[in-house]
């Protein structure tokens, strides 16, 4: 299991050999440290923790000091092992791009952008009401929300609010590059998230 932390640069197109235009997203991708092992005697579960970006101590809390290993971290992340899986790391070691090769599928998790309150036509994709035969100000309104028998909402109905800021995963990413200079990392597609967003990258 290889795993590391990255941040989102942008997107840019990439000229494979027979010529073709792939879209791929540029991730700045580590170097991280690993600042702690768990393991499934001791902790009950396998796992490496690792920190991600350099901050200065007065802007973190004492107790998340303690659990970075010796640095000041502005990301700690833990990637959890499967049982069959064994890693050959230790505190203090350093991760970077180049344990990733071209063609490696990809599980990617980071934070949607941020959309702020919506309604149900943007946030749900609901239709809107009829724009002429007598509406007045309902073209783009929910609807009805209950029933007349049972006088309550039910549990799960789409109504407008806030939307964006969620953590989506997206998998079978294919890597088409690797910049080892760098750290650089050239994914196809295109990644959730904003420009200097954190993203988690792992490949089984």
């Amino acid at each position: 299991m290889k795993f590391i932390l990255a941040t989102k640069e942008n997107m840019t197109e990439y000229f494979s050999e027979e010529g073709n235009v792939v879209p791929v997203t540029i991730l700045s991708a580590g170097p991280v440290t690993v600042t702690r092992i768990f393991s499934k005697e001791q902790d009950g579960y396998n796992s490496v923790q690792v920190g991600f970006r350099t901050q200065k101590k007065e802007r973190i809390s004492k107790s998340r000091i303690g659990t970075m290993g010796g640095g000041l971290y502005k990301n700690l992340k833990e990637f959890r092992l499967k049982p069959n899986d064994t890693s050959d790391v230790k505190v203090g070691d350093s991760i970077d791009v180049s344990i990733f090769s071209p063609g490696d599928r990809l599980v990617v998790s980071s934070i949607s952008k941020g959309k702020g309150f919506q309604g149900v036509v943007k946030r749900h994709g609901f239709h809107g009401g009829p724009r002429t035969h007598g509406q007045k100000h309902s073209e783009r309104e929910g609807g009805s929300i209950g029933g007349g028998l049972r006088t309550h909402v039910p549990k799960g109905m789409r109504m407008a609010g806030r939307m964006g800021g969620d953590r989506i995963t997206q998998k079978n990413l294919e890597v088409v590059s690797i910049d080892k200079e760098n750290n650089l990392m050239l994914v196809k597609g295109a990644i959730t998230g904003k420009r200097g967003s954190l993203v988690e990258v792992v490949s089984r």
